[in-house]
């Protein structure tokens, strides 16, 4: 039977200085893993305008279920502003309030999360009160809650990344986050395997990924580390790439459970989203098997 994963929050325009490009980090998770076999739905809300309607159509057309997206009467469909440094990194304004902000919950998305495998969500949509109860409440419903932490300032505080965590069975982190929120949690440690073991005994969490930019991934599965070191690529933008590696993982977690073949899949699909412009290129199964093909020398 076919894994499902439902996930939850802003969908997106990325108003880059040259172009547009659909996104939100929920939206890319659901979309990637959509392309990998998942069956996937997002929880989210549009404007009643003509970037909504060009969204759904797009959502649509890529596999993902729009069954639980919301129309907004007042609320605009959002944007972001994006910037990019010399070297690809990107950089975000993000207009507040939008649709997305104002995500209600209902008793058919509550089911719908409840016979899922996985709900994926994040902190920044909880940076307004309405969809921020509406998570807390669907959370409850949840047989398996990931935690994609993927802060942008100012839209969090550490009460709020502090309940999410202690909601989740699976938190995802960068390693720039992963050091902020060890200290915000007075972490007395420097390193970051030291620092993910901190987290999961104070959150009771038995799955952590820490992302390293180029130098690959952590795991932390069932009290055992897994790594991967990372992919030497030319990097076109990093938009997205830390989306598709979260829904590589868990494709390949939910289906077959090998956590190694896991964060080593996960980290070829994000590498190569960052040769690519923008969050979501088609990229299928075979290319990234090539690509993370030890005979191809792409391996750190």
């Amino acid at each position: 039977m076919a894994k499902k994963v439902i996930c939850f929050g802003e969908v997106l325009f990325d108003v880059f200085p040259t172009h547009t490009k659909i996104g939100g980090a929920p939206l890319n998770v659901a979309l990637r893993l959509s392309s990998l076999g998942i069956e996937t739905q997002i929880i989210s809300r549009i404007g009643s305008d003509a970037l909504g309607a060009e969204m759904l159509n797009y959502i649509s057309q890529n596999g993902v279920s729009t069954n639980s997206i919301q129309k907004d009467q007042i609320y605009k469909t959002g944007e972001v502003i994006v910037t990019l440094d010399q070297k690809g990194s990107a950089s975000y304004t993000i207009n507040y309030p939008v649709a997305w902000d104002k995500i209600t919950c209902n008793p058919e998305d509550e089911n719908v999360v409840k016979k899922a495998d996985a709900f994926v969500f994040g902190t920044l949509a909880s940076r307004d009160a309405v969809a921020k109860q509406s998570l807390f409440e669907l959370i409850n419903y949840s047989k398996y809650s990931v935690f994609d932490v993927n802060l942008r300032a100012p839209y969090y505080t550490k009460d709020v990344i502090d309940q999410l965590m202690l909601q989740a069975d699976f938190i995802k982190f960068n390693d720039d986050e992963l050091y902020e929120i060890s200290a915000l949690m007075n972490s007395p440690f420097h390193s970051l395997e030291q620092n993910i073991l901190f987290i999961a005994e104070q959150t009771k969490t038995k799955h952590i990924c820490v992302t390293k930019g180029s130098h690959g991934a952590a795991l932390y599965y069932n009290n055992k580390m897994y790594y991967n070191s990372g992919y030497k690529i030319n990097v076109v933008d990093t938009v997205g790439s830390g989306d598709s590696f979260l829904a590589g993982l868990l494709s390949k977690l939910l289906t077959d459970g090998n956590p190694q073949e896991a964060i080593d899949f996960a980290c070829a699909l994000g590498a190569l989203v960052a040769t690519h412009e923008g969050a979501n290129p088609n990229l299928d199964v075979s290319e990234i098997e090539s690509f993370q093909n030890p005979n191809l020398n792409n391996k750190i």
